[in-house]
């Protein structure tokens, strides 16, 4: 069985891993110099071709903002970390890119991202997440933080 939040460690945590995790939530996304702040939702894909040290993400979003969507993908690289039987870690860096379907800054750009993940497993294959980020874009030079947050879901 998969331990609570509070439980002692019976198992070895490393035993208990999800290869494979989908995460589905709520995205929001704000300018560093405050001039744009954009909300939508986000789904990424997560796995771990090799355990204790290296988890892949592949994610993508869409945001609404007063003038314009935008859709985007990232490609993020993550070291995990375990904090306890039933919650871990992440830092994880990787490059961006969007497309602005509509408005004044309508067109592709891309840039780089890194992301604090933050999990906390209800069960074996469930749980929440959080996910604070910080991005760059290439052409525009703009900075922006960001905050994903939503479910979980694991299989082995």
């Amino acid at each position: 069985s998969w331990p609570q939040v509070g439980a002692g460690a019976a198992e070895d945590p490393a035993e208990l891993d999800n290869t494979l995790v989908i995460e589905a939530g709520a995205a929001g996304e704000r300018s560093v110099h405050g001039v744009t702040s954009s909300f939508g939702a986000t789904a990424a894909m997560e796995v771990t071709p090799i355990e204790e040290w290296l988890e892949i993400e592949l994610g993508g979003t869409a945001l609404l903002a007063a003038g314009h969507t935008e859709l985007s993908s990232d490609l993020v690289f993550k070291k995990p970390f375990r904090l306890s039987p039933a919650s871990e870690f992440m830092i994880g860096l990787g490059p961006t890119l969007g497309r602005t379907l509509n408005g004044r800054d309508r067109g592709t750009a891309h840039g780089i991202e890194v992301v604090l993940d933050f999990m906390f497993w209800h069960s074996q294959h469930s749980g929440w997440y959080i996910e604070p980020s910080w991005s760059k874009n290439a052409g525009s030079d703009e900075r922006y933080i960001g905050l994903n947050g939503g479910l979980l879901f694991g299989w082995h």
